[in-house]
């Protein structure tokens, strides 16, 4: 138990990420191309902010595919696609060129932005992101979170969920 001095500082990041409801954690970095990107700029738009392991694998070329297919449908519906994950500005450069992705994928090297959403994993001296999905509303705040994702059937569900946000009776979603 501690005793006099100050209070212990607040912690920067909830392990478990934010929960629905809170302000979805800033951030700029760096998408395939080299520009930088920040959570400020889609103010006003639907985002769905999606974090997977490792480009080039199996599941996440699944899921970043099936987000690739359904593009003009999130477009359609007002939804910015950006999906983050650990790997290097030149992995995701490849990885976007060989499956044609048509939305940013951003590299947090450092995985400060995977720590603040609470989706950081490891293994050793091995860092990751978990595959793990946060539906932003145009305020800036988490409206759904993806804590079991089908990579293949994901962009399906996202879909669903927005539209049903973006009716009448979902628009008191926070």
């Amino acid at each position: 138990m501690r005793r006099g001095g100050p209070a212990p500082a607040p912690r920067a990041s909830d392990p478990s990420g934010p929960p629905v409801g809170a302000p979805a954690p800033e951030f700029e970095l760096p998408d395939q191309n080299g520009r930088v990107r920040s959570l400020a700029e889609l103010r006003g738009q639907w985002v769905v902010l999606y974090f997977y392991p490792k480009d080039d694998t199996t599941g996440c070329t699944r899921e970043a595919c099936a987000l690739r297919d359904r593009f003009v449908a999130f477009r359609e519906a007002g939804v910015q696609v950006i999906g983050v994950s650990l790997d290097r500005v030149k992995s995701h450069e490849r990885f976007a060129r060989k499956h044609a992705l048509p939305f940013p994928i951003l590299s947090d090297r450092g995985g400060w932005v995977a720590l603040a959403y609470g989706v950081r994993g490891g293994i050793g001296p091995l860092k990751y992101a978990k595959r793990v999905t946060f539906l932003i509303d145009p305020q800036g705040r988490i409206a759904r979170v993806y804590r079991k994702v089908k990579p293949a059937a994901h962009a399906d569900e996202l879909l669903a969920d927005v539209h049903a946000l973006q009716s009448p009776a979902g628009a008191g979603h926070g």
